[in-house]
């Protein structure tokens, strides 16, 4: 079988790939190992961002909770935001189960044209270093172009070198469902003062994601640097973190036992003859807050136009202009996890984090994914210096590393 574009994996990279290939014509194959409707480990939340590259689909996100800021808390400092009002994004997010969501997506891939095939594992064909195809229960399929769209990379991704640099920052992070009568409110709410139980500060959150169906996404996560990294438990850690807010969000039991997961945040190789990954499978993973879902959609539906434009230089062509956009940024929080790994680092710069309007609001920025490398204004020159600054001091950041 021939197609113009394979893609391997179901979530909401892949589907926003099928979604933009299908409609532009092409021939399209899209191969989900789970079956339908399975679920997928994730906080549910959708920034402004996402939601953008939603409308920019043509996405019906209606019967989404919509969410209108994030409320920071940092030890006894609290600061309700909303979300801004920009040329670029919409004013809002979402909470959206990813079972719901991810379904969704599918349907309009479905819908779309695209061959959505369920409960099929698939592997790239490689014939002369140039990727030809996937292989799925024994049937070749071939393409001109795959897409590696396989969230954390597996064994597709390990053929083709697109895995996790093991220099660099990654997560873990775990969630729970529990009922709320506060389900139905407008902001998330994000802990950013952590410990474990050993008292030792935590580079991450804690996460309060209403979904407005009676229940929130309650979880924790953390980076890699922090000092005894190996030796977290992040049931314990959640549990605790549970205990905090128990009373203030009236919280009832887990719904369902919690699930972890691990969130890639660099990639070795995120492109060659033949091939391109997207979302996770590229290490697009906002390492400040764990988010990736909008650059999921957006890388998707980027590799689709880079193919449209030129199929022979689609893969250079979409490591070039995937670079560009998001390289730049998320380059500048991998580098910055490692300063905040240190306890004594971390403290001071949760205050300062949240200690200010102007501060406050180049963080909120930040842990909705709104800066790039054409950010505008405060939040946009902020990054760009921080880039400078911590490409330069980056050698000694590692060096002194907390150790995991």
């Amino acid at each position: 079988m021939q197609f113009d574009i394979a893609i391997i994996g179901g979530g909401p990279g892949g589907s926003a790939t099928a979604i933009s290939a299908a409609r532009a014509g092409l021939r399209v194959v899209l191969c989900e190992k789970g079956p339908y409707g399975r679920d997928k480990v994730c906080g549910d939340g959708l920034t402004p961002r996402a939601i953008g590259a939603l409308n920019e689909l043509g996405i019906d996100h209606s019967v989404a909770h919509r969410i209108d800021g994030l409320r920071m808390i940092a030890g006894k400092k609290q600061r309700e935001l909303s979300w801004p009002t920009t040329d670029r994004f919409p004013n809002h997010g979402a909470v959206w189960p990813r079972q719901r969501f991810d379904n969704h997506l599918l349907d309009v891939a479905i819908a779309a044209g695209a061959d959505v095939r369920f409960n099929a594992e698939a592997l790239p064909v490689v014939e002369n270093g140039t990727v030809v195809g996937i292989t799925v229960n024994g049937e070749v399929m071939r393409s001109s172009l795959v897409v590696l769209a396989t969230g954390a990379q597996g064994a597709a991704a390990k053929m083709l070198g697109a895995v996790r640099d093991p220099d660099e920052t990654f997560g873990l992070a775990i969630r729970a469902y529990a009922p709320t009568p506060r389900h139905a409110e407008r902001h998330l709410e994000a802990c950013l003062s952590l410990r474990d139980e050993h008292g030792t500060p935590i580079p991450g959150y804690g996460w309060m994601f209403p979904a407005g169906d009676g229940t929130v996404n309650i979880g924790v996560g953390a980076l890699s640097t922090m000092k005894g990294f190996k030796k977290l438990n992040l049931n314990t850690l959640l549990d605790q973190y549970a205990a905090i807010v128990r009373d203030s969000w009236s919280l009832g039991d887990y719904i369902e036992k919690p699930r972890a997961w691990r969130l890639p945040m660099s990639c070795v190789r995120r492109h060659g003859p033949g091939w391109v990954a997207i979302g996770d499978a590229a290490g697009f993973v906002n390492p400040m807050n764990g988010e990736g879902i909008d650059y999921a959609l957006e890388s998707g539906a980027l590799a689709v136009k880079c193919f449209l434009d030129n199929p022979a230089t689609a893969s250079t062509s979409y490591d070039r202009q995937v670079g560009e956009r998001f390289d730049s940024f998320l380059r500048t929080g991998r580098r910055f996890s490692f300063i905040i790994g240190h306890p004594w680092l971390l403290r001071p710069g949760l205050r300062i984090a949240v200690g200010t309007q102007a501060a406050a609001d180049i963080t909120l920025a930040v842990m909705g994914n709104l800066i790039d490398s054409s950010t505008p204004g405060a939040a946009g020159r902020v990054m760009r210096l921080a880039d400078n600054t911590l490409r330069i001091t980056d050698p000694l950041l590692r060096r002194t590393r907390a150790k995991a």
